[in-house]
């Protein structure tokens, strides 16, 4: 009977995600899902991709988290519109969440948009959202064990960065197995190494970006 309700619950899911992503792809809007644990820099990174590229493109971003509107409240900072979701204690965002949060932020102009997940390594990865790709953070703070604790969140990633790179003299971690694991799960997987702080790898991951905001308007 579990089995059951849960295959109900992610069959409804994905329904609503399929709506969601049609409406995207109607507007010819980059979406991307957004993933890390927490603390490993999704919304700093956010705030130096929306600075590297606002001039180019209109940003909206969708927030997620259990609660509070700090993190809402610094993507304000940057000008870029955004709507908070509060999950209330649910560890992860789904379609249903960021359907009824579109209806408070207008994606009419808007070229991408991010949708920052409740920071969480496992449940995030298994419900579809509506996005394009899936894109996850690992900070080199947290080790280079993760891709064999948690594969499905690489398996389900579009892209990969290695952040806090700048940290690396600093912690017992190896990039290259972090990328080597990575790639074992799933070949596909673009990865780029970052750093907030030093600006390290930043352009090559929005140039990614750009790319492909680009093949979305012309789909």
């Amino acid at each position: 009977m579990k089995v059951a309700v849960v295959k109900n619950i992610l069959e409804a899911n994905q329904r609503i995600a399929e709506e969601n992503r049609q409406g995207f792809d109607e507007r010819g809007l980059l979406v991307i899902n957004l993933m890390s644990s927490p603390g490993a820099g999704k919304t700093t990174l956010l705030e130096k991709t929306i600075h590297l590229l606002k001039s180019e493109y209109k940003i909206g971003v969708v927030e997620g988290d259990i609660q509070s509107t700090y993190d809402a409240e610094r993507i304000g900072k940057t000008g870029a519109p955004v709507v908070q979701i509060n999950t209330g204690g649910a560890c992860h965002l789904d379609s249903n969440m960021v359907r009824e949060a579109l209806k408070t932020l207008k994606l009419q102009g808007l070229s991408l948009l991010f949708i920052e997940n409740v920071g969480n390594l496992v449940c995030p990865a298994e419900f579809q959202l509506g996005e394009h790709f899936k894109v996850m953070i690992l900070s080199v703070a947290e080790g280079d064990d993760k891709p064999l604790k948690y594969p499905l969140m690489f398996q389900e990633s579009r892209v990969l960065l290695i952040g806090k790179i700048d940290l690396l003299p600093f912690c017992d971690c190896d990039a290259n197995l972090i990328e080597e694991r990575a790639r074992k799960i799933n070949p596909e997987i673009e990865i780029f190494r970052v750093s907030c702080r030093t600006g390290e790898g930043l352009e090559e991951w929005v140039s990614w970006l750009r790319g492909e905001i680009n093949k979305q308007k012309r789909s």
